[in-house]
């Protein structure tokens, strides 16, 4: 964990006292919310880069076939973009459920990228920082580094609950794209996926 963070049930008050707080959102979190949420804006935060190393035996895969979704690496210097969310400490229970497959909460430094350090002219406690859930090495469902062709030929093959895994890379690159960001991990999956699906057309 980046040396800026600490979990979430460390120092400060409890969530669940916090009349709101901030989330951000860095995968599915970023084009589908399903949740209620006060505001919304394009935001990052600082020593962790996107990977697409974390299984997903519930959404995107299965048991016998997990999918792979993102999780954050931390990384000196890294600059993660996503979204925020400022939510109410009741849509936490929902989120746990999402985020269970492996995931725990984290607070962290926040940043908007329109240059403001405070979301809101509240004085709550958190103004300046955000809850985000992360995969860390050693969980159950941690599949670990790859290639972007071996990682994009995983996420090809899975298919879950809540649809083909190829969806949700797409989807985010797409996000990531229509917000201005160059995420180079994510993109060179996005590319070695269609490369590997316009391989497959062609000879099939």
């Amino acid at each position: 964990m980046s040396h800026h963070s600490r979990d979430a049930t460390g120092q400060g008050a409890p969530l669940a006292e916090r009349s709101s707080l901030w989330l951000f959102g860095y995968g599915s979190l970023i084009y589908k919310a399903g949740f209620d949420f006060q505001q919304r804006r394009p935001a990052h935060i600082r020593g962790w880069r996107r990977r697409f190393w974390q299984g997903s035996h519930d959404h995107r895969g299965t048991l016998s076939n997990p999918g792979r979704v993102a999780t954050l690496v931390a990384e000196e210097g890294a600059v993660c973009h996503g979204m925020a969310y400022r939510i109410g400490p009741e849509v936490l229970a929902g989120l746990d459920i999402r985020e269970k497959n492996g995931y725990r909460r984290f607070m962290t430094p926040l940043w908007f990228d329109d240059g403001d350090s405070r979301g809101t002219t509240s004085k709550d406690e958190g103004d300046d920082e955000a809850l985000v859930y992360i995969a860390t090495e050693g969980n159950e469902a941690w599949l670990g580094e790859a290639s972007a062709p071996e990682i994009a030929a995983h996420i090809s093959a899975a298919v879950g609950p809540s649809g083909p895994n190829r969806d949700y890379l797409l989807l985010l690159a797409q996000s990531l794209r229509e917000m201005g960001h160059n995420d180079a991990h994510v993109f060179a999956v996005e590319e070695a996926l269609l490369a590997l699906e316009g391989r497959r057309h062609t000879t099939g």
